[in-house]
């Protein structure tokens, strides 16, 4: 084996991914001790407003969240050996999620709305592979759109996957008339029991407000957050543009499993960009599915120094989690 194969087969494998999740920790740690990102303003939902920032100490919120996204790169390891999306057995998924999280103090260091719309999304996406030509997932589709639903009453932000999954389950051939009408009634009987036991009523219903991402570009740091967001939504759309013409070749089952990340990946695009005020909220989603593009590219590419391209994910990542924590 060359010195490049030893190289790439490091950056695939486990011990690497070990070390991804100390850097992930240290960063975090780096950045409560040296500048503690204030607590964020959770938003509202369709009735309350959201509690994640619940969590005052700066310490504890750090460590809860960082504990939660090794949780989703874990996740992640998971789904693929049950449902082989990517067809190469490897570990670069989490790694690669890990060093994005790292490279924005705001999504790594609080634990914070876009962490648990990860956890969610990640609960969402095991139930959604396993109804795969099932007619008769009925309880998936209900209990997934139930919890939407209360997750949406708490942070508008949820209401993102709601679409999501819907076609989802359409394009897994899953959803019949009862599938439709499980979706259905999953979307209301949470609205249905707090409206009907006089928990809420009509009048806390919240108006949805969204804030422009062009009102804001004057904070210094809000500047490097839209620059490491539009790279990384330039890189998700280049990689997913390259793999799919791969992709395209695999069995129907594997091509609809990855069509559904390359929507997440287009609605969380499209919702930062509309919703500023949300956008660590959808940062989270939109790294974790450039992962799942790296991890296609990596293992598809005969390229013998592609870890070259690791090296320089690193070396970016530090160099945005640097620049976000100096002071403007």
């Amino acid at each position: 084996m060359t010195r490049p194969d030893k190289i790439n087969e490091y950056f695939n494998s486990r011990g690497f991914t070990v070390v991804c999740a100390l850097m992930l920790a240290i960063a975090a740690g780096v950045s409560v001790t040296l500048s503690p990102p204030p607590v964020p303003d959770a938003g509202s939902g369709i009735l309350y407003s959201a509690q994640w920032s619940a969590i005052k100490q700066p310490t504890l919120s750090a460590a809860v969240n960082v504990v939660c996204i090794i949780g989703i790169g874990l996740l992640m390891l998971a789904l693929n050996k049950v449902f082989n999306f990517v067809r190469s057995f490897t570990f670069i998924f989490a790694s690669v999620f890990f060093l994005l999280e790292m490279s924005t103090p705001l999504t790594c260091s609080i634990f914070n709305t876009g962490t648990t719309l990860c956890l969610i999304l990640m609960g969402g996406i095991l139930l959604l592979f396993s109804s795969y030509q099932d007619k008769h997932s009925q309880h998936s589709i209900f209990l997934l759109t139930a919890v939407l639903t209360t997750c949406s009453m708490f942070q508008y932000a949820f209401l993102l996957l709601i679409p999501a999954f819907c076609f989802g389950f359409m394009y897994m051939r899953a959803m019949t008339i009862k599938g439709f009408l499980a979706m259905l009634l999953g979307l209301l009987t949470p609205l249905w029991i707090v409206m009907g036991l006089g928990i809420a009523h009509l009048t806390d219903f919240k108006p949805f407000g969204i804030n422009a991402i062009w009102e804001s570009l004057d904070l210094g740091q809000v500047r490097m957050l839209v620059v490491t967001a539009a790279s990384a939504t330039l890189l998700t759309i280049v990689l997913t543009a390259m793999n799919m013409l791969t992709i395209m070749n695999y069995r129907l089952q594997l091509r609809v499993y990855n069509a559904f990340f390359v929507l997440m990946s287009l609605l969380a695009i499209i919702a930062m960009a509309i919703d500023y005020k949300d956008m660590t909220a959808f940062l989270p989603i939109l790294f974790l599915c450039l992962s799942v593009q790296v991890a296609h590219s990596y293992t598809l590419s005969t390229f013998s120094h592609r870890y070259l391209f690791i090296i320089a994910l690193i070396a970016l990542a530090i160099a945005s989690c640097v620049a976000q924590l100096l002071p403007v």
